[in-house]
């Protein structure tokens, strides 16, 4: 099992929800986040924007969906044909454990 942390776009949200549940995957945790990139934020006439709002999906899922729902997110998160800085980024991580709270059973 693995965890899939996609930062991304407010604006993109809702678009990268929908083709993700589109693909089948409907398990998804939303969070509202602010951060800056590479580009150290954003100056607007004299004033830096240095923690730029974000969304940040997190999803535990199967391995072998990774590929699968790197490419829906990556698809629908990008800003134009090209993209654009700031359009996001995404993280992988291996899950070693997983506990239900209700029945307070280990998964894996």
């Amino acid at each position: 099992m693995i965890l899939i942390r996609a930062i991304i776009r407010p604006d993109k949200k809702d678009e990268v929800l929908a083709e993700l549940s589109q693909a089948g995957f409907n398990a998804v945790t939303v969070m509202d986040v602010v951060g800056r990139g590479k580009q150290k934020g954003i100056k607007i006439g004299g004033v830096v924007y240095d923690e730029i709002p974000k969304t940040l999906l997190l999803m535990a899922v199967r391995a072998e969906y990774k590929q699968e729902i790197i490419k829906v997110i990556m698809e629908a998160a990008k800003t134009g044909e090209k993209g654009a800085y700031g359009d996001g980024k995404i993280f992988v991580s291996p899950v070693t454990e997983v506990y239900t709270v209700s029945s307070g059973m280990k998964e894996l």
